[in-house]
């Protein structure tokens, strides 16, 4: 049975000014903020500003505008941070999590954004 969005989770408390959260960059559809339990040296959280729970719900159901909205945040924020290989930087890790078995936390669509260090392995071997 499929989930419903969560209004309460902790992601749409941050949307609502609720939560306080170290901003790194605001668009009409987007927020990007630092993780407060940090993987990498720069470990980003990128959310839209909808009730999306999973990146493939996101890409289903949200307006095109909202789509390019956050896909050119998430560029702008690789730049900014010095991250965007097209630029000079080293690169980045980009993940969702979706559902149980993705290891989702939070019920609201959000992209981990890792970089400042090789990442090391995708995912462990069996």
């Amino acid at each position: 049975m499929a989930q419903s969005y969560d209004p309460n989770n902790v992601f749409a408390r941050i949307l609502r000014g609720e939560i306080p959260n170290d901003t790194v960059l605001e668009t009409p559809h987007t927020l990007v903020f630092r993780d407060i339990t940090p993987k990498a040296p720069v470990h980003l959280l990128a959310i839209p500003k909808g009730a999306y729970m999973t990146v493939d719900e996101f890409y289903a159901r949200a307006s095109d505008a909202e789509i390019l909205d956050f896909i050119r945040a998430v560029a702008r924020v690789c730049e900014m941070t010095g991250l965007s290989a097209s630029v000079g930087g080293n690169g980045f890790r980009a993940i969702s999590n979706a559902g149980a078995d993705g290891m989702q936390e939070v019920p609201h669509f959000h992209l981990h954004i890792l970089g400042g260090r090789p990442m090391g392995a995708l995912v462990e071997t069996a």
